[in-house]
C-alpha cells in the first residue's frame, strides 16, 4: 500500500463526509430510529447548504492529504503531485 505518512487518516476524513452526506439524505426522513426517534433531523435549508459546502470542503481536504502523503512517501514525483492534485480536486463536485 502506497503512502501512510499521515497515518492514512485522510481516509477518516472522507468517512466523516460520507457520514454527513448520509444526514443530508436522510434529513427528512419519516422512519422511526431504534430510539423512537424520527431517523431524520428535518434541519432547513440554509443548514443543509452548509452540510453540503462541509461534504466538498472535506472531501477536498482528504484527496489533498492523499496527494501530499504520496509525493512526501515516495510514491509520486513533482510532476505527478501537481497533475493528480488538480485532476482529483476537479473532479469533486
Amino acid at each position: 500500500m502506497s503512502g501512510g505518512y499521515f497515518d492514512y487518516n485522510q481516509w477518516k476524513i472522507d468517512l466523516v463526509a460520507s457520514e454527513i452526506e448520509q444526514l443530508i439524505d436522510n434529513n427528512y426522513d419519516k422512519r422511526i430510529n431504534a430510539w423512537g426517534g424520527n431517523v431524520g433531523r428535518n434541519y432547513p435549508a440554509p443548514v443543509m447548504r452548509r452540510f453540503k459546502q462541509a461534504v466538498k470542503t472535506l472531501r477536498r481536504a482528504a484527496v489533498m492529504i492523499q496527494r501530499i502523503d504520496w509525493l512526501v512517501s515516495g510514491d509520486d514525483g513533482v510532476e505527478e503531485f501537481i497533475k493528480r492534485w488538480d485532476e482529483e480536486l476537479k473532479e469533486i463536485k
